[in-house]
């Protein structure tokens, strides 16, 4: 059954934006192109898939009996394809100029698990222009399209979130080999998941009320595309599993595009504008403009709306209104890198509602550097090496192009409630990210946040309620105003004992006898026990207390924290290994205690043995790596 969204529109919760009067100038050129009757009209003939041979049991297979009805819908100058009610399954259908694929009530349409029912095509995928499976469904350099009804498409996304990391999640897949290479970020484009609905190169389209399940990679991409109306979608990607990299719907590089009255359920960035990566983007140069997102729920995800971590071509002319963000991880987000360069500029949010978002404002323009920075190990063969590692590791000349610039951004009319940082902003000391102006803005949060490299930033009637009662931190910044600070009222609790310290921590998890190995967070201060989750810290200190064979597996969030991955520490001294399996970029220190003085160890960056201690202390920096003990 679908959510219920429409009540909470009718609820008034979406302030002014919803009143013509105030409509801006973006938003009433939209409505002229896609409220007009006009609009990818299409002619009232029927053309049944029945009639075609397709067979409703949901084993049988029926791409080639679907996509001939839509293939003489189109001969014959256009119509609308049905359904009736039933499972088809089905590899990649491409709907053609002048023809509405009408999944109706009750119509659910399969995506086979077989990537050789998904033929190979020009694309682009996570910013890169390359060959890549087709989707489920298509519109492919067409014009005048509609997708509409009631039914489903069902990406039956497993078969390729286990290719992807493995079942149980994280037990090896693809991630887990390209990891333990150095490469994980090239696992994204070389898994090959396929995509429910792909829009590409295509005009006047209309996308409507449909529902769409199981993404086994993004959910709707819109790319190079012109005057696409996304209206009364539904997204349920966390049904029967947890699969990676499962946005919501995705506009890149297009131009024209109103997203409106959805309702978004996935692991990954809920709502999301792009525009291309690194040198490759910067290549195509083409902008993502006059967009807007308005009156869309956003539920489980990484983004209420999110701005990257494409942004080569640049964007412009955004506007983003009427959205209510429901235990999303992050709300407004930005994201980039010091290789992707563009330009980001004339944004408006407003009238935004957001309850338990952890981080409603996060700007983070040096994303996720072990995915963002992608650099082919030596170690790795030249036989080895896919073209496409090349492009995603072309370098960007001069360097300074690479830097994104984020700049003229209004954010008004938004209430947060139950956040844990407020503001957060990373940019560069050549580029701050500059003119944003909030008002009319209210947060309750944990704690304020920090801003760096920011400059020239308003704050008109912004009420900060926060736990930790201080500014806002400022780091390399310019003429930042701060919010107006509350602190929370006071209610009598009972008295919360203090946390035990660092020294403590260590000394209650050391007194068990059969405890092997403590991973320790200097910056969280935290001992870390099995199944912990912690926050990032470049240095980390592991202590293994015995000679004895041991493992352990803790979580620490991956890119800016919308998602959580597990570093995996195994100990064998009947071999002398010592072992790291993670994702991003550590100092690591290893205290080992032993007996023993070692002849040598292979693999460390430096080590020496303290005799009167009778430790081995090891420094070693790395994400996964082998250290052998002699």
């Amino acid at each position: 059954m679908k959510r219920l969204l429409f009540p909470l529109l009718i609820a008034g919760l979406f302030f002014s934006a919803c009143n013509s009067e105030h409509k801006s100038e973006l938003v009433q050129h939209l409505e002229t192109i896609f409220y007009d009757a006009s609009f990818a009209q299409i002619p009232e003939q029927e053309f049944n898939v029945a009639d075609y041979g397709a067979v409703a049991d949901g084993k049988t297979l029926t791409t080639e009996a679907i996509q001939k009805t839509i293939d003489a819908a189109a001969e014959a100058g256009g119509g609308k394809v049905i359904f009736p009610a039933g499972t088809y399954l089905s590899g990649a259908l491409f709907v053609k100029s002048n023809v509405n694929l009408h999944i109706g009530e009750g119509v659910i349409i399969l995506a086979v698990q077989n990537n050789d029912y998904y033929p190979r095509l020009p694309t682009r995928i996570a910013g890169i222009e390359m060959k890549w499976p087709a989707a489920l469904i298509n519109v492919y350099e067409q014009k005048n399209v509609r997708i509409t009804g009631k039914g489903v498409i069902d990406g039956n996304g497993k078969y390729w979130w286990d290719k992807f990391w493995g079942d149980p999640k994280y037990s090896g897949g693809m991630y887990g080999e390209y990891n333990d290479k150095g490469i994980r970020w090239a696992v994204d484009y070389d898994c090959e998941r396929v995509r429910p609905v792909v829009i590409w190169e295509s005009e006047d389209v209309l996308l409507k009320d449909f529902t769409v399940k199981r993404a086994g990679f993004w959910t709707v991409s819109l790319t190079y595309s012109t005057r696409v109306h996304v209206d009364g979608l539904v997204v349920q990607n966390n049904i029967g599993g947890h699969g990676p990299s499962s946005d919501g719907v995705d506009t890149d590089s297009s131009k024209d595009i109103l997203v409106e009255n959805c309702d978004i359920d996935c692991n990954d960035d809920n709502l999301c504008i792009k525009a291309g990566k690194d040198a490759d983007g910067l290549r195509v140069n083409r902008p993502a403009e006059n967009i807007v997102y308005r009156n869309c729920i956003t539920r489980s995800g990484h983004g209420l709306i999110t701005l990257g971590s494409e942004t080569s071509g640049g964007m412009k002319n955004i506007e983003v209104y009427g959205l209510e963000a429901i235990g999303t991880s992050t709300g407004i987000r930005f994201k980039s890198a010091k290789v992707r360069g563009g330009l980001i500029e004339n944004i408006w949010f407003h009238d935004i509602k957001m309850k338990d978002v952890a981080n409603p404002f996060h700007f983070e323009l040096n994303w996720y550097p072990e995915y963002s920075y992608c650099n082919i190990p030596e170690s790795i063969p030249e036989e080895e090496i896919k073209d496409r590692w090349r492009v995603l590791s072309q370098r960007v000349t001069p360097e300074e192009k690479g830097i994104p610039e984020f700049r003229d951004i209004k954010i008004s009319n938004v209430r947060v409630e139950n956040a844990e940082q407020a503001f957060y902003a990373n940019a560069y000391p050549e580029k701050h990210i500059h003119n944003i102006s909030f008002e009319n803005v209210t947060v309750e949060a944990k704690e304020s946040g920090k801003l760096t490299y920011a400059s020239d930033w308003t704050m008109t009637n912004v009420q900060l309620t926060s736990a930790s009662g201080k500014a806002v931190e400022l780091i390399e910044c310019n003429n930042i105003q701060q919010p107006e600070i509350h602190s929370p009222a006071v209610i009598e609790q009972p008295e919360e004992k203090a946390l035990p310290s660092l020294d403590e921590q260590i000394r209650v998890l050391s007194a068990n006898k059969d405890l092997v190995i403590i991973p320790i967070n200097p910056t969280a201060k935290q001992a870390i026990a099995q199944g912990d989750t912690t926050l990032f810290s470049e240095e980390m200190e592991i202590q293994i207390l015995q000679m004895k064979e041991a493992f352990i597996s803790y979580l620490e969030p991956m890119g800016d924290g919308g998602n959580f991955m597990p570093v995996e520490i195994r100990f064998t001294p009947a071999d002398g290994i010592l072992e790291v399996k993670a994702q991003r970029q550590h100092d690591f220190s290893f205290i080992v205690h032993s007996e023993i003085q070692p002849e040598s160890i292979t693999g460390a960056d430096q080590w020496h043995y303290d005799s009167e201690k009778k430790q081995i202390l090891i420094e070693k920096a790395g994400t996964n790596f082998s250290l052998v003990i002699n």
